[in-house]
């Protein structure tokens, strides 16, 4: 009898085993989340980034009836926020809000490091999209792209661009212009962003990529000038601004920067799509949009293979400019 006993007690922890997990995990992806979620962030509070994730975060908590509470771990070039969501399970209860250049620079900028953060997460959802303009002092004399260029042609490491820091969109921006022109700049990078647009109004660099949130009150104010979008298309908030084609520059000089949301590595594709769906009909609502409008972020509504996409595109990119410029942080 007890031999009975045992073996029916064996097959129903098999069954257990092989069934119920699986049927409890289902349960669990049902009822998601039925606890907080924390999203990551390298950027500091009250920058255009947090805000508006802040605004995701808001709607995400209404939907799901739980809070969504947003971890600003800022500094180390995005490191720091990596590693903290990184050691976190994946269960979709802890996600990483990043921009492409962490996503696809800090590999080839922090070799060492190994540090690959599209090895590290699955891809989730894609929040928007800025892109940068070319920019410089009111009282500049380059009227186009044609005159910076020719400018840093005839002076060869002369002509000063600025930068928010080494590898920074800014920055490899400024390298690419570099390298599709043939031409030699200096570097000025910069802690303060808001610092470095001060000082290009003061005429104490020569130019520098901006976005619209970043560089808009001193445009508005008229000391600071934008001689093209790098971009395909012009921007609505300031359509008379050329693009770089339209501007007598490479056609193919193209700087944006995006932001996306990741979890750790193995989480189930089916809670993926659940949160991308939650997290896409946030950035819909007419809330969220006014925000996106407000910082001229372009809405994104990517899914994982888009990111995947996007992101090694990115990669490429960045690891020629990286290498070929000799560029390293540590």
């Amino acid at each position: 009898m007890q031999r009975i006993i045992k073996i029916l007690s064996l097959h129903f922890f098999v069954f257990l085993a092989v069934f119920g997990t699986s049927k409890i995990f289902a349960q669990n992806e049902a009822v998601y989340p039925n606890r907080p979620v924390t999203i990551v962030t390298p950027f500091s509070a009250g920058s255009g980034p947090d805000a508006v994730l802040r605004m995701v975060a808001e709607n995400l908590s209404q939907q799901w009836k739980q809070p969504v509470v947003i971890d600003n771990r800022p500094g180390g070039a995005g490191l720091i926020a990596i590693e903290q969501a990184r050691r976190a399970k994946p269960d979709g209860y802890t996600l990483l809000q990043i921009d492409s250049e962490q996503l696809s620079a800090l590999p080839f900028l922090y070799p060492s490091r190994k540090v690959v953060p599209m090895a590290l997460f699955d891809p989730v959802s894609a929040l928007f999209r800025t892109p940068f303009f070319v920019t410089v002092p009111n009282k500049s004399t380059w009227k186009d792209m044609q005159d910076l260029i020719n400018a840093a042609k005839k002076n060869p490491d002369a002509v000063s661009y600025g930068s928010w820091g080494v590898g920074s969109p800014g920055h490899l921006g400024g390298k690419q212009l570099e390298m599709i022109t043939h031409t030699s700049m200096i570097h000025v990078p910069y802690k303060e962003t808001a610092q470095l647009y001060v000082n290009l109004s003061a005429e104490e660099i020569q130019w520098a990529f901006a976005s619209i949130g970043s560089s808009e009150s001193l445009y508005k104010k008229g000391s600071l000038r934008y001689l093209a979008i790098a971009a395909k298309q012009r921007h609505p908030r300031v359509p008379n601004v050329p693009t770089v084609a339209e501007a007598n520059g490479p056609a193919d000089l193209e700087v944006d920067s995006f932001a996306v949301v990741l979890a750790p590595k193995g989480i189930d594709p089916k809670l993926i799509e659940k949160i991308h769906s939650a997290i896409t009909k946030a950035t819909d609502s007419e809330k969220v949009k006014k925000n996106f409008d407000a910082f001229a972020f372009e809405r994104l509504t990517w899914g994982p293979q888009d990111i995947s996409q996007q992101g090694s595109a990115k990669a490429r990119i960045y690891e020629k400019l990286i290498r070929e410029g000799n560029i390293r942080i540590e």
